[in-house]
């Protein structure tokens, strides 16, 4: 808790147009104005997929600068992101997905999220005027100020590194920030949420020694280790060993709605012991079928009451899902969830400005500046060029019909010419 307070403390004090009244003391108060006064941060958005997908990543004749709901060839159910409705939204950093698919896993997944990684920048460079990428906590902040989306790119499944250290190093010069540990399938060195409904599939029963050789290493480089979608052992094993606090960027209160791909009390407070930050999911898949935006808000009351508002923020999950919640149908709507949020009268107790502050960005941009201070302390650390083990592989039927190299004991291979 010390650590949390040394490094939220130096935010606060440096904001721009900070007030520290709360919403019930100033009667002019409405939710919506914290965005003018600390960036709104959304934990995950799967625009890039669709990218890939609808434009088969080309951008010349994409128009992010447009309302993408009148364009017919983005007329699709996933389609929740443009421009303008990011500014409507008051969206001050996002961080953008480079995901594929479980069918690349052992395939070609570090070359298809290489093309991810790529289309990204790429956007970026293209809108410069709206966007800016963001490589370091402080930039969150240069960004706002320039009225500017903080763009920070992100890998969603650890199958994007094929199980090497190097891929997730050079990921980190690329800029990437942070890792989800899994997606919808195992890798060789952690477990999904799914495991026990994946009939045929081996499991590791949480994290591997080399998984956690994976968290020790994302410590190092200052990557954020990313919790969403790993099964509850691998929540636990990955809080146990990170020394930097870690991050749910799009998952939701499974005392709320018991599916796996939730958080549950333990693993709540556990996650408060770390410091880390839970970003609420609004896919109604995750927080109640024919959810409503209040349905979003039950979840982060939940959350609040269980470990405090100091640990929660925000990952919508637009553009990756087929839908969302009424009231939150695309990224324009955050500000009518911080309005309500504020309000008295719906049967809780109205979040405070400073609240809504730390849940709109701050405790985001703590956790991110932690993280920056554990890499900093071990920058004179080894550096773990260790490769996982053939045992590892074959234990989880990843076989040489997908690889020419089978881990730290394949044996000899053909010398270059």
């Amino acid at each position: 808790m010390a650590r949390l307070a040394a490094i939220i403390l130096p935010i606060i004090i440096g904001l721009a147009n900070f007030h520290m009244i709360s919403g019930i003391d100033d009667p002019e108060f409405v939710g919506r104005m914290v965005l003018d006064e600390v960036p709104l941060i959304d934990g995950h958005n799967d625009l890039p997929y669709n990218l890939y997908r609808i434009e088969g990543n080309m951008l010349e004749n994409f128009d992010f600068d447009s309302d993408l709901r009148q364009n017919p060839k983005w007329q699709v159910s996933s389609s929740h992101t443009d421009l303008p409705r990011l500014r409507q939204g008051k969206v001050g950093g996002q961080f953008w997905v480079a995901y594929v698919g479980c069918e690349t896993n052992h395939k070609d997944a570090v070359e298809r999220t290489l093309e991810q990684i790529d289309v990204i920048k790429r956007l970026v460079a293209k809108y410069n005027e709206s966007m800016e990428l963001v490589t370091e906590a402080d930039g969150i902040m240069e960004a706002f100020n320039q009225q500017k989306i903080a763009s920070i790119i992100c890998v969603e499944g650890g199958h994007s590194i094929d199980s090497r250290m190097s891929v997730l190093r050079l990921f980190y010069e690329l800029g990437v920030r942070y890792l989800t540990l899994t997606h919808n399938c195992n890798t060789p060195w952690a477990d999904n949420h799914n495991q026990y409904s994946q009939s045929n599939v081996p499991k590791i029963g949480g994290l591997s020694e080399f998984g956690r050789d994976i968290v020790r290493e994302m410590n190092r480089l200052g990557m954020m280790v990313d919790l969403s979608h790993v099964s509850k052992d691998v929540m636990l094993d990955a809080l146990n060993v990170s020394l930097a606090p870690v991050i749910f960027s799009h998952s939701s209160a499974r005392g709320v709605y018991n599916v796996t791909r939730n958080a549950d009390d333990e693993v709540l407070l556990k996650l408060r012991e770390n410091d880390g930050i839970i970003m609420i999911n609004f896919y109604p898949g995750f927080i109640g079928r024919n959810a409503s935006i209040f349905d979003v808000i039950a979840h982060l009351n939940h959350i609040k009451s269980v470990i405090g508002p100091d640990y929660i923020g925000l990952g919508g999950d637009y553009d990756g899902v087929s839908s969302q919640p009424i009231g939150l149908e695309d990224v324009s709507k955050y500000p009518d969830l911080f309005d309500l949020l504020a309000e008295e009268g719906h049967g809780y107790e109205p979040w405070s400005r400073e609240d809504l502050q730390k849940l709109a960005g701050l405790n985001l941009i703590r956790v991110y500046k932690e993280v920056e201070n554990v890499r900093d302390q071990l920058r004179n650390g080894t550096i773990n060029d260790r490769s996982i083990s053939r045992d590892d592989l074959i234990a989880t039927n990843v076989t040489m019909t997908c690889r020419t190299n089978m881990g730290s004991s394949s044996g000899a291979e053909a010398t270059p010419e």
